[in-house]
């Protein structure tokens, strides 16, 4: 079916006089990579519709025509059955109306003067052709974004043969909850008085519980369980079981209940195996492996290997995994656990991530455990144990010793202990270890 070039016409003067809201600023990094197309991945509901129009609303802020930033979002039901000629037809057609900005003329205040920003773009067979070809020509810069059940980060590598860089847009950060309910902190957390620091960790707590899902901000706990359970039915069903046409999804849906239940918990395929046959629910090994690729491919879950030079080590010993938002935990746990704890690991994890870290476990000599090895580009690594509190004797023992045997074995890590403590703890730490109270690290970067 072809769509009337009447219609076309239209959608693009909507996408051209639209001003889109951008109700929170997204503190998320862009590649700074000339010639490059920017692929805008995350799990659904996280926020890549709002982000791509803060990118807009940004370009047109510096100086950039609003004509020469065009956002088209082709989940339009009066797109549906929209082929690459069309779309192409539209682009022409943007072209002729506004010569001048490919042209070089008055308008144009680079080399590269129109933005295309293409959200939804998996809507549109034959789409990458189309991309590439704009990208050969010049002169055009471009953002693409889709859902993952047809646009994986890694399959925009491929289609686009190496011009695509993956930009991760995940739910709030703690940051960026605050800033939502224009709670942000005005100052560095160092110059808050007490009574500013308890209501961060008040407003921390809060976070934990409830995550970061836009949508889900502020809504009472009933209705938000609503909500996020139906997010994750919709990313199994369409980003896992259709998109990977599953044959066992009992398999699948008790794997996915097992971890978003425990976050930071190790995924041993043997485990699972034997957990899943004793029930009579008949399943391969290998297929377990692909049912936890399926699930991170979706980005409902992240995982982290063990730190090895080893490849062959990091290949057979058990990753651990965590969901994308913290408030998907409640979601799932049953036995009644403390789950403070894991959920602020988590929300560690994903700063981590926010923050352009590579990340690994570490699991020393002796048998402990530290959380976290992150390391960006060019950067000493950083270790990090988080756990709920410092004062308790067994607290104390486990997560520093743990902690103390990582940092000498890798020597050129700093060190830091992370608690949801306020106070510093009342015990001396070991020199070569620093402390940062949850929330301070959180909103800033103690490590850079």
């Amino acid at each position: 079916m072809t769509i009337s070039r009447d219609l076309l016409r239209l959608k693009l003067a909507e996408s051209l006089a639209a001003d889109r809201p951008v109700p929170t600023r997204r503190d998320t990094l862009l590649p700074d990579v000339p010639g490059k197309a920017l692929a805008v991945v995350g799990v659904r509901r996280s926020g890549k519709t709002t982000f791509l129009a803060q990118c807009r609303a940004d370009r047109i802020a510096a100086g950039s025509p609003g004509e020469a930033q065009l956002l088209l979002s082709l989940e339009d039901e009066r797109l549906v059955g929209m082929t690459v000629d069309d779309l192409r037809w539209l682009l022409e057609e943007h072209a002729r109306q506004f010569p001048d900005l490919r042209a070089g003329g008055a308008r144009a205040r680079k080399r590269v003067s129109v933005t295309l920003y293409l959200d939804e773009v998996q809507l549109v067979p034959g789409w990458e052709g189309l991309v590439r070809r704009l990208m050969d020509d010049g002169g055009t810069d471009l953002f693409v974004s889709g859902s993952s059940a047809k646009l994986l980060s890694r399959e925009v590598a491929t289609s686009l043969r190496g011009r695509g860089l993956e930009v991760l847009v995940h739910p709030f950060s703690f940051r960026e909850a605050l800033r939502h309910a224009a709670l942000e902190p005005r100052v560095p957390f160092d110059r808050l008085d007490a009574a500013g620091r308890a209501a961060l960790d008040r407003q921390l707590r809060r976070y934990l519980a409830e995550g970061g899902f836009p949508e889900a901000q502020g809504l009472a706990p009933r209705d938000r369980a609503r909500l996020l359970t139906g997010y994750v039915d919709v990313v199994v069903l369409r980003d896992v079981i259709e998109r990977h046409a599953v044959s066992n999804p009992l398999a699948l849906r008790w794997i996915e209940r097992q971890l978003l239940a425990n976050p930071g918990g190790s995924f041993s395929v043997k485990k699972h195996y034997d957990a899943l046959r004793s029930q009579g629910v008949p399943v391969g090994k290998d297929t377990l492996h692909s049912y936890l690729a399926h699930l991170e491919d979706a980005c409902l879950v992240r995982t982290v290997a063990m730190h090895s030079a080893s490849e062959r080590q990091r290949m057979v010993n058990p990753r651990k995994a965590y969901p994308v938002d913290p408030g998907l935990i409640a979601l799932f746990e049953t036995s009644g656990r403390e789950q403070r704890g894991r959920a602020l690991e988590t929300a560690v994890l994903l700063e981590l991530e926010r923050r352009g870290y590579q990340t690994a476990y570490v699991r020393t000599r002796d048998g402990f455990e530290a959380d976290f090895l992150s390391q960006r580009a060019g950067e000493a690594p950083v270790l990090i144990q988080v756990c709920l509190e410092s004062e308790g004797d067994d607290t104390w023992t486990r997560e520093l010793r743990a902690l103390e045997a990582a940092a000498r074995e890798h020597r050129r890590a700093r060190a830091w202990l992370v608690t949801m403590d306020a106070p510093p703890p009342r015990r001396a730490l070991p020199r070569n270890i620093s402390w940062a109270p949850a929330a301070q690290w959180l909103l800033e970067d103690l490590v850079a």
